[in-house]
């Protein structure tokens, strides 16, 4: 096999919704100021009994439905995740034993935080292709309202918790084109999860200035690497950060004739979950058609970045 591909994709999100209008009566803010600020509506909100394995073994359940796959057919577990409390089992390794996987998988978590998706994409198209494994299971899940101030009204407008899940195999046609990643380390302390507890905290004009004037050539980059020109693209999944960044973002990549996720404003920033989830929705919705190329460009903690245009299921 000379490449891989995603052949299905799953998610899932809490049943409980926080409105803009509950955050009204929690902290100083209004629905208004939320919604011209970040574009933001609703967001979930896990339970105490939805730790971040069990949201992402929701969604990897889907995967495999959709797929047509039993557990057993995966030889490689891959969870992005940067709201982990527990450190072992990792997330991967309790989510591969819930869903009763018997195939002795690898079992890894990636912490890239807001990219950490298409980080854990790239690596496992990297190990299919290098004959390390032959179907992943790739989630990204964050609970990020563990992790949130709600007593500050800069950040806890923005976070939700949910999941996504793709599947990926092994295939003659590589369906996942090559991966555009780095980061800006000098520049990491603009968005922290620190401290016992953890708590997020971000400089959200740093994180503006450098998300709106220095991604989009690296997104073109993404384009250029993959063989297919912004135009031709069907849709952009940006990470959900915000919709004031995401809409310039998109405008300056120049993929004109895409569809543009904007699951943020239904769902705010979950972090490593946002892509997936967002993707997965478009697909769900038949919004956008079989085999059509679509990027994916994560981007955030560390500040990292990562991307890849990829042939939709």
């Amino acid at each position: 096999m000379t490449g891989s591909r995603v052949v299905a994709l799953g998610h899932y999100q809490p049943a409980r919704v926080l409105t803009n209008e509950d955050l009204a009566a929690m902290v100083d803010t209004t629905d208004e100021w939320i919604r011209s600020r970040v574009g933001i509506r609703t967001r979930h909100v896990a339970g105490p009994d939805e730790p971040v394995d069990e949201l992402a073994y929701h969604a990897a359940g889907k995967a495999l439905a959709g797929a047509g796959l039993t557990p057993d057919d995966i030889d490689l577990v891959l969870v992005a995740t940067s709201t982990a409390i527990d450190r072992s089992p990792n997330m991967a390794a309790r989510v591969a034993a819930k869903l009763g996987m018997g195939a002795s998988p690898a079992v890894m978590d990636i912490n890239v935080v807001c990219s950490g998706f298409t980080h854990a994409l790239a690596t496992a198209d990297h190990a299919i292709r290098a004959g390390s494994a032959t179907r992943a299971l790739v989630i990204g899940a964050d609970k990020m309202t563990e992790i949130t101030d709600w007593a500050d009204r800069t950040t806890c407008v923005l976070t939700g918790d949910g999941a996504g899940a793709a599947v990926v195999e092994a295939c003659d046609e590589p369906g996942i084109g090559p991966v555009l990643w780095g980061s800006v380390p000098e520049m990491g302390n603009a968005v922290r999860i620190e401290g016992s507890p953890p708590v997020f905290a971000q400089e959200g004009q740093s994180v503006y200035r450098w998300t709106t004037s220095q991604l989009p050539p690296l997104a073109r980059k993404v384009c250029e690497k993959a063989g297919v020109a912004p135009e031709e693209l069907a849709a952009v999944v940006l990470h959900q950060a915000n919709l004031r960044i995401i809409e310039p973002l998109a405008a300056k990549i120049g993929a004109v004739n895409a569809v543009v996720a904007r699951d943020v404003v239904e769902s705010g920033n979950t972090s490593a979950a946002s892509i997936p989830m967002a993707l997965s929705k478009l697909v769900q919705r038949g919004e956008i058609p079989s085999g059509a190329p679509v990027l994916l460009f994560g981007f955030g903690g560390n500040l990292s970045y990562a991307g890849q245009v990829i042939s939709c299921p």
